[in-house]
């Protein structure tokens, strides 16, 4: 084998490693929308689900035109799901 193709061969994978040690030592990006802990104070999934459906809901505003009616949807659905998770958290008070 060639002692060029090995090098390629052997920096290839070491670059391979080293992004993917960087990918799963990576911290998550918190959401954008902050997460009211006011309301869902010992509960740390219900506070996670509120603030992702803040954040798609954020999204989906921002999004553009109506997609024939389905963004309007699923903006109505998003803005009922929040309102059940806030009341799913007040009555684990």
């Amino acid at each position: 084998m060639n002692v060029w193709k090995t090098l390629a061969l052997v920096s290839t994978a070491g670059l391979v490693a080293t992004i993917g040690y960087r990918a799963a030592s990576a911290t998550p990006i918190a959401p954008a929308v902050p997460t009211p802990m006011g309301i869902c104070h010992d509960q740390p999934n219900m506070v996670a689900a509120l603030g992702s459906l803040k954040a798609a809901k954020a999204s989906l505003d921002k999004a553009e035109h109506d997609k024939g009616g389905w963004r309007a949807a699923a903006q109505k659905a998003t803005e009922t799901a929040i309102a059940e998770t806030e009341r799913g958290c007040a009555f684990a008070k």
